[in-house]
């Protein structure tokens, strides 16, 4: 199983929003941070599904994220 990178954004009127940067589609946005994950634990393994089936190759995670105080 693979572990994929979630971005996770705030938007000005207080909701969220989170994306796959190696997969194009995977997208979720909810009221609160708690509700997008939830709903993007069950769009990736869809996704995925979706498109192995479909005969697409499912690219493997390539991008990491980090913090560095400044």
């Amino acid at each position: 199983m693979n572990e994929y990178l979630i971005i996770y954004e705030r938007a000005d009127d207080g909701s969220w929003g989170a994306w796959v940067p190696d997969i194009d589609g995977v997208v979720a946005a909810g009221d609160t941070r708690d509700e997008v994950e939830a709903l993007m634990r069950e769009a990736l393994p869809a996704h995925i599904k979706a498109m192995r089936e479909n005969g697409e190759t499912v690219p493997g995670p390539q991008n990491l994220a980090g913090y560095i105080a400044a």
